[in-house]
């Protein structure tokens, strides 16, 4: 066996951390348009107008959705948007094809794969390896927004019991939350502002913030503006469920982390004991790899691993 498999794993990892590499040569230390405090509060502060900083907001908030419609490209540009990445749909195009490029040039150096090969490898490594970071990058933004949700919903119900309208309880929380969360309900308030319904622009977070439990805010507000009724103590209930669930979510994680990592290890070790016969022995497989039976019995331990870490996966993916 060659060291082919080998150097296109490592030409993998490479691409993962040219991406991060990339994107923080350009744009500094910050991975996301959003700032640790308060994006929107920022843009205001240095005296731009109100309006002008909706528009700015949105424009960047929407600038990924506009290009879901191209079906290859459409997974990238949806993760993107969840993730808020600067990276404009352009530029997302331009740092994939920059990757691929970059993995077809070391493969032509290391390796000795056809060029057809080559150019099919280098299209997944580039594409994947963007896909891979923007996922992360998203789940870990989706996380920190759902962290934040009970804070600004007790926040909300606060305000409520003093006397403010719930458009006005929204407009403190942008005020007084950090990003993500602080920046998308000042987007909400703004639009509220300028005439939108705030339960229409609810709504459309809820759609665009894959986080169950905004959802089912946006639902208590919904029903609660048609129906009547003490939105206060709708969403003062809604907070301790929310809050429940996620010291739950938290817990479970913790329960089942210990069953993940043996899941990943129980999964990688066997490609990291073929690196390692290839590094001690290159010649190891060499008796065997001509044989008809030898690339047969590769698939099936192939289609094994994919399996196991499929079922893995499900076994310790808990729904909360």
């Amino acid at each position: 066996m060659s060291f082919e498999p080998i150097i296109y794993a490592l030409i993998f990892v490479g691409v993962l951390l040219m991406v991060e590499g990339i994107y923080l040569l350009i744009f500094g230390k910050s991975v996301r348009l959003e700032s640790k405090i308060n994006r929107r509060l920022e843009l205001l502060e240095k005296g731009e107008d109100p309006e002008d900083v909706l528009e700015t907001l949105r424009a960047e908030r929407d600038q990924h959705r506009k290009n879901t419609g191209i079906p290859v490209l459409a997974p990238l540009y949806e993760r993107a948007a969840q993730a808020n990445i600067a990276f404009t749909p352009r530029g997302l195009v331009l740092v994939m094809a920059t990757l691929a490029i970059m993995c077809f040039v070391a493969m032509t150096i290391f390796s000795s794969a056809g060029i057809v090969l080559r150019i099919g490898v280098s299209f997944i490594m580039g594409y994947g390896g963007l896909y891979m970071w923007l996922n992360n990058k998203a789940k870990a933004r989706m996380e920190l927004f759902e962290e934040q949700l009970p804070d600004a919903v007790e926040l909300i119900v606060r305000s409520l019991r003093v006397g403010h309208p719930f458009s006005s309880s929204v407009s403190i929380v942008a005020q007084e939350m950090p990003d993500p969360l602080g920046t998308e309900f000042g987007i909400i308030a703004d639009e509220a502002t300028y005439g939108m319904e705030i339960t229409e622009s609810l709504n459309r977070l809820a759609e665009r913030i894959s986080v169950q439990d905004l959802r089912f805010l946006a639902v208590a507000v919904n029903i609660q503006s048609q129906s009547g009724g003490n939105l206060a103590e709708v969403l003062a209930g809604l907070a301790v469920v929310i809050r429940s669930r996620f010291k739950l979510f938290r817990r479970v994680k913790a329960i089942t982390a210990e069953a993940k990592w043996s899941g990943w290890f129980l999964s990688m070790f066997p490609l990291l004991a073929i690196i390692m016969i290839q590094l001690v022995e290159p010649n190891y497989y060499d008796d065997v790899e001509e044989t008809s039976l030898f690339i047969p019995a590769m698939i099936v331990v192939g289609i094994m691993l994919v399996v196991n870490i499929i079922y893995m996966r499900a076994m310790v993916n808990i729904k909360v």
